[in-house]
């Protein structure tokens, strides 16, 4: 696509999601990216079969990259890494914690060899504090950080439903590294940069922390309705059909009263003149929008929503988002068969958009050996 770090070579110690997703974005941008995997595979192959055979988390987060086999315990496999490392421009790793120092690959001995390498350590916790040590996984994150305690209904807390830990973790770790390599073709050094899943969530869960701290306030799990705006929630039309609303100002609350709900006196009313008084008095508010739609079938009510320009959406299922017409997807691929994906949500308009295949386990050993054996 942009090749905007074509040349560069990367060094893949991953397994699951959040190192993969990284590297990933790496390959899509045009790094050469060694993937090293033990003789099993990354266990992420293992989790599903669905596609084609192999695991959709294994596809979707490894395509464009080279398999390396390698046992880390065998000293000539050792010695391949090192010359790997040695020649890489960057080094994700999501090993266990402490498994790198184990392997005597401490950051001081990776940046003694390698000066210029730029170092990705994703983990749960970080490098450091009391639970630096403790493995993590996506659901737990999502438990240890909060993020759970703000996502379900008002009876539980609830998962969002992808792993949302791992993928903010890697995008953030994807944008350290880019930062890295642009700090580096000023200096000519690398750096060593420690991203966790835990940081990753409480910036993501920035607002809810601001209110609580200087608030005093806890958000309601509310389950498709906000916690801090009103109306911004779900209304079934006359023909049962969901649909998602969210007003965010005065102009858009004003609109919404004299074209949807025929009624602009509400828009001055003091119980719902302000978007703070509106979540004071959801109860009403809601029972109020709710039997206007249900007074609607779903063509009535866009028709009303499209003319008082407020911002809907329909609530879909995979099903209808694999049918969805504003779906773009772009071919992939594997040794079964091409694949379709999602493309990338980045559109540079002057590149096409082409991903690389995903590779079989150790598809690549032989050639990485003999290109890397005299180094």
């Amino acid at each position: 696509m942009s090749n905007a770090v074509a040349g560069l070579l990367v060094i893949g110690l991953e397994q699951a999601v959040a190192a993969p997703l990284c590297t990933c974005r790496l390959a899509d941008a045009g790094a050469r990216v060694i993937k090293v995997e033990r003789p099993e595979g990354d266990f992420a192959r293992n989790y599903d079969s669905v596609v084609h055979g192999e695991s959709a988390y294994f596809v979707w987060l490894n395509r464009g990259k080279e398999s390396l086999v390698l046992d880390l315990k065998d000293e000539g496999d050792f010695v391949l890494l090192l010359k790997l490392i040695g020649a890489a421009d960057v080094l994700v790793q999501n090993l266990k914690p402490g498994a790198l120092e184990r392997l005597r690959l401490s950051a001081e001995r990776l940046t003694s060899l390698n000066p210029r390498l730029v170092v990705c350590n994703v983990s749960g916790y970080g490098a450091s504090g009391p639970l630096a040590e403790r493995k993590a996984y996506d659901l737990l994150i999502q438990a240890e950080s909060g993020l759970a305690s703000v996502t379900g209904s008002h009876h539980e807390p609830g998962r969002v439903g992808v792993s949302i830990c791992d993928i903010a973790t890697g995008m953030y770790a994807y944008e350290a590294i880019l930062e890295a390599l642009l700090i580096r073709a000023r200096t000519g050094r690398g750096a060593v940069i420690d991203v966790s899943m835990f940081d990753a969530m409480a910036d993501f869960l920035a607002v809810p922390l601001l209110q609580y701290d200087y608030g005093g306030k806890v958000a309601d799990r509310l389950g498709l309705r906000h916690a801090t705006i009103a109306p911004y929630g779900l209304f079934v039309t006359r023909d049962g059909v969901h649909i998602l609303i969210g007003i965010q100002n005065v102009r858009e609350w004003s609109a919404f009263c004299r074209h949807f709900l025929g009624a602009e006196g509400m828009a001055s009313d003091p119980r719902f003149h302000s978007n703070e008084a509106r979540v004071a008095n959801r109860a009403l508010l809601e029972e109020r929008i709710g039997a206007a739609f249900a007074s609607l079938s779903r063509a009535e009510a866009i028709a009303r929503l499209e003319r008082a320009e407020t911002a809907f959406a329909s609530l879909n299922d995979m099903a209808a988002l694999s049918k969805h017409p504003h779906l773009r997807r772009t071919a992939c691929d594997m040794a079964s068969g091409p694949i379709w994906m999602p493309a990338p949500p980045a559109i540079w308009r002057d590149a096409d958009c082409a991903l690389g295949p995903v590779p079989g386990i150790g598809q690549h050993s032989a050639e990485i050996r003999r290109e890397f054996a005299s180094r």
